[in-house]
């Protein structure tokens, strides 16, 4: 493939600025990584899979009327026509058909990865002490994270053939090593007073 990983970094930050957005990009692309040895065909496809997670949402910050129609012109300009359509096939209003690993695990890491983002925001210790079941009583919470649409994550795992509850697992254990990097540590701990200073 032509295009590197940081001629797409360096495009993903031209068009989006918020620290979130670019902290989504970053883990779904840490994800998809992983997932082309455990779902796709093993480590020589690590940069394509990596950067189709990174630039999935690359125009929704500035175009979030036209997303993802600009991203993708991006990588077809380019010649990145398997990233292209993985892309394409991840939004899925335009109803573009899942024809290889890649677009289905797009589909299966994108929503599940930010929903776990939201679960770790609330656990006083983040991502450290997630499972599974947490993370699936939840989705069953349409009130929580309401905004992440639970049918492409049931979606996602049913494209790749994969039970959920393991889809999450293999999630989870792939971002812990980020957490810091991602801010997945969980909610910052009250500050405890200072014993020497109470009674004055």
């Amino acid at each position: 493939m032509a295009l590197t990983r940081e001629e797409a970094w360096e495009h993903l930050c031209s068009w989006t600025k918020t620290e979130a957005l670019r902290r989504h990009a970053r883990a779904v692309e840490i994800v998809m990584r992983a997932a082309a040895s455990r779902y796709g065909p093993g480590p020589e496809a690590e940069e394509a899979w990596g950067i189709a997670g990174m630039l999935h949402d690359a125009d929704y910050e500035q175009w979030p009327e036209e997303h993802p129609r600009r991203i993708v012109a991006w990588l077809r300009e380019r010649g990145e026509e398997e990233i292209a359509h993985a892309v394409s096939a991840h939004y899925t209003k335009w109803g573009v058909p899942y024809e290889t690993a890649l677009d289905k695990a797009l589909l299966a890491c994108d929503e599940l990865t930010g929903f776990l983002g939201a679960c770790c925001l609330v656990r006083p210790d983040g991502i450290h002490s997630l499972k599974p079941k947490s993370v699936l009583k939840k989705l069953k919470d349409r009130s929580f994270a309401a905004k992440v649409e639970r049918h492409e994550v049931h979606t996602g795992a049913d494209l790749l053939g994969v039970d959920l509850r393991d889809h999450i697992q293999f999630l989870i254990d792939t971002l812990r090593p980020h957490a810091e990097e991602l801010g997945l540590g969980g909610r910052e701990p009250a500050p405890q007073p200072d014993p020497a200073q109470e009674g004055h």
